[in-house]
């Protein structure tokens, strides 16, 4: 049985589905916080009924802030429970900043509850994070960046050129924005839980992380809502360094793959882990645009604003050289143009 948060988000409806497919039951946890954050039409109530419809999915509209539901939880399946998938969060840079109570509250407390629950009830368990690039702030911005014709480039003698941006850089002295704070905060809690009580703990910190089943919004899920825009002929506003700003993106489906590998052979101490497509799935926000309106026939129409996001990165490229040091057998299979073709037919589809 593996226990699920956010269990109708991306990642988190990723994760139910794999297991469920290979017939393990799966706990979700989910009240549909992001239709309070993005609005109703970015509800994901559609995703929790089409799970219910599975025998072997238990659902729990709680609350990972309410202490005493998450207990009651870990303690009902304790014997039960095989892994513990964290993915519920406030995702958004801009919302944080409005209600930072709610935010931190639910990224930074909500993860507390859950690792104290698993630290009684069931310590022997993996715990996966999904955390973010987020926690580095806005270091990667002082790295020696180069302006491109459709996009900023690192100078290529540096040592993140060619595999990307490691662990090795500090999340310490930067601009987080209020979002990747309480991300971080949560991210050093679970290392630590690892760490100071020898739990099989490990954090995820995702580059842009997509796919199909993406609720995209304006303030969160950069290439869903990009093509949601594109193919409903909607504006898309764009904020800042030119839309040149480059994002690594790997699929959903890449992303649970990783963190089933850690279940099956998990490790103590606080693991921690870049995750993310790599140069070869990298883009700017220009390139994006021109690539999916290649893969759809139709035209965008967007906005560049002057003013970037607070702590936004300028050129990120995650480096998986360490996860894949330590797990061999895993290997990213969708590409970012497949990506995207999926998540265009998705959207035809299904609108």
């Amino acid at each position: 049985m593996i226990l699920v948060t956010g269990s109708t988000g991306l990642i988190g409806y990723e994760a139910c589905n794999f297991y469920l497919q290979k017939k393990i039951k799966v706990i979700g946890i989910d009240n549909n916080l992001r239709s309070y954050f993005f609005g109703p039409k970015s509800s994901n109530k559609w995703k929790e009924k089409k799970l219910t419809k599975n025998k072997n999915y238990i659902h729990f509209s709680a609350d990972i802030r309410n202490r005493s539901q998450i207990f009651k939880i870990f303690r009902k399946f304790r014997k039960k429970i095989k892994a513990v998938i964290h993915t519920a969060a406030q995702p958004s840079h801009d919302w944080a900043a409005k209600e930072p109570f709610t935010d931190f509250s639910i990224n930074a407390n909500g993860t507390l509850n859950l690792l104290e629950a698993l630290r009684i009830e069931c310590p022997h368990v993996p715990f996966v994070f999904t955390s973010t690039n987020k926690v580095y702030g806005d270091t990667p911005n002082f790295l020696p960046i180069i302006e491109k014709k459709e996009r900023y480039e690192l100078k290529k003698n540096h040592k993140f050129f060619r595999k990307g941006i490691d662990e090795s850089m500090t999340i310490d002295q930067s601009t987080h924005s209020i979002f990747g704070t309480s991300k971080a905060a949560a991210d050093l809690l679970v290392q630590e839980y690892g760490r100071y009580f020898n739990l099989k703990t490990v954090s995820f910190r995702g580059g842009c992380l997509t796919g199909e089943e993406h609720s995209g919004a304006e303030l969160h899920g950069f290439l869903s809502f990009l093509v949601k825009s594109i193919i409903h002929k909607k504006r898309y506003s764009i904020f800042g360094y030119k839309g040149k700003q480059v994002r690594d993106n790997i699929h959903s489906s890449d992303v649970i793959s990783a963190f089933d590998e850690f279940i099956k052979k998990p490790k103590k101490g606080g693991k921690v882990y870049n995750l993310g497509g790599g140069r070869e799935n990298s883009c700017s926000i220009i390139e994006a645009i021109k690539i999916i309106e290649k893969l759809s026939g139709k035209k965008s129409k967007y906005k560049i604003l002057p003013k970037n996001r607070i702590g936004d990165h300028i050129w990120w490229i995650s480096n998986n050289s360490k996860f894949k040091r330590d797990f061999p057998k895993w290997k990213l299979k969708i590409s970012l143009k497949k990506s995207l073709k999926k998540m265009i037919q998705h959207e035809l589809d299904n609108h």
